[in-house]
């Protein structure tokens, strides 16, 4: 029997077949992930046109064109044609210049970092369903934050490590034992600080805590923490994420968790550190049931973590619909039952189903890494608009929960 270039043996066991099967397939995403990104198979952001960055500070692009000309601020690559290359650490700096000379909310526009008395935004994106797009609405949400000038912390909660995987990484050779959330969560001597599994990407601004299969330990040491007492009080297993959170508190200023597809420990302790609740839905009955046992046993758990002593508190939760085909009829009615039933706590704006998230994501790319012409224009365009409208709504959100003007 044979299947591709593998021969199947009948004294292979299932448990070495599968093995082997894990070792081809590493193996083959190792060599695609270096000729995506050579020579150094590392990730890198693309630049961005004077017109770009003038879009995502929110000035005029001769603002932008005068700064260079007076010498303030970096100093962009200029192009064979003349034109203007930024990188985005470069736009962060034009921030800073340009938010030094406003004050109070204008300043804050430009530069939105968060001020004193404004909490740590901690969003996390849940759903026990598979393709409900989870990680990619994680992944574009922190992009954007990032390009927007925020402070963002990503942290990838789910063993499979799809968020990971969207920043280059590949969790069998690139994360290291004891380097995920789990090294800072666990209740032995190992622990270690949150700072020392945080990682930078090329993103500026934009930190990652990797996954890999690890993670899935915490669901085998919290039972056996609470039968030995570790796990009670400040140390319960439901406090934990916030209280690692704690230690960075003064770095970020949004945390966005992509939880696991199941509610585990990890998850109780994702939505008990969160400030914002973001449930992805795509508009399928099966679906509209999966969610709704999501939801029953949500509310279930932390009903369990209440009686407990932990007081849950949501500025906000949104249902966000996703891979929404405006056309399919079936598909609308279940976006309208949905508005019916729980009205604005459905976010306004449907991420569109669009094949230039699925072009991307074939890249391990949001629509904000790539290139301007490596797909359709009006296909790119369409996309980013639709993405862009709900991560908008979304930053509302956070401002609102901050007391900011929108």
């Amino acid at each position: 029997m044979q299947y591709g270039n593998s021969t199947l043996t009948r004294d292979e066991t299932p448990s070495e077949k599968i093995s082997r099967y894990s070792q081809t397939l590493s193996g083959q995403l190792h060599r695609l992930r270096q000729e995506l990104y050579p020579p150094e198979a590392h990730k890198k952001l693309r630049p961005f046109s004077s017109v770009d960055v003038a879009r995502l500070i929110g000035v005029s692009e001769s603002t932008i064109r005068q700064l260079d000309l007076d010498g303030e601020g970096p100093s962009p690559t200029r192009l064979a044609n003349g034109r203007r290359s930024y990188t985005l650490e470069q736009i962060n700096e034009i921030r800073k210049v340009l938010a030094a000379r406003k004050r109070g909310d204008e300043a804050v526009n430009i530069l939105p970092f968060r001020r004193a008395g404004e909490p740590l935004q901690v969003v996390a994106c849940a759903n026990f369903k598979g393709g409900s797009a989870k990680t990619t609405t994680s992944t574009h949400l922190a992009h954007f934050l990032a390009l927007r000038g925020y402070r963002v912390l990503a942290i990838d909660l789910d063993p499979q490590a799809s968020l990971s995987a969207m920043f280059g990484i590949q969790p069998e050779f690139d994360v290291e034992p004891n380097c995920t959330l789990f090294g800072a969560l666990r209740y032995d001597d190992e622990r270690r600080p949150l700072t020392e599994v945080i990682r930078r990407t090329y993103f500026d601004n934009l930190d990652l805590v990797p996954a890999n299969l690890e993670l899935a330990e915490f669901e085998h040491i919290v039972p056996s923490a609470i039968a030995s007492g570790m796990s009670s009080g400040e140390d319960i297993f439901f406090r934990r994420v916030k209280n690692v959170l704690q230690e960075v508190d003064d770095r970020y200023d949004v945390v966005v968790i992509d939880c696991p597809p199941q509610l585990g420990f990890l998850t109780l302790g994702a939505l008990f550190a969160a400030t914002g609740l973001l449930i992805t839905l795509h508009p399928q009955m099966l679906d509209l049931a999966s969610c709704n046992q999501f939801l029953g046993m949500s509310s279930d758990l932390m009903g369990v973590i209440e009686n407990n002593g932990g007081e849950m508190s949501l500025d906000w939760m949104r249902f966000l619909i996703t891979r929404h085909n405006p056309n399919d009829s079936p598909q609308t009615r279940v976006v309208g039952l949905l508005r019916a039933l729980f009205g604005e706590d459905v976010l306004t704006a449907p991420a569109l189903e669009s094949t230039a998230v699925a072009n991307a994501g074939l890249e391990k790319k949001s629509l904000y890494e790539l290139e301007p012409g490596s797909i359709g224009r009006e296909t790119l365009k369409r996309a980013l608009e639709s993405i862009d409208t709900v991560n908008h709504e979304i930053e509302d959100l956070m401002k609102a929960s901050w007391g900011r003007k929108l």
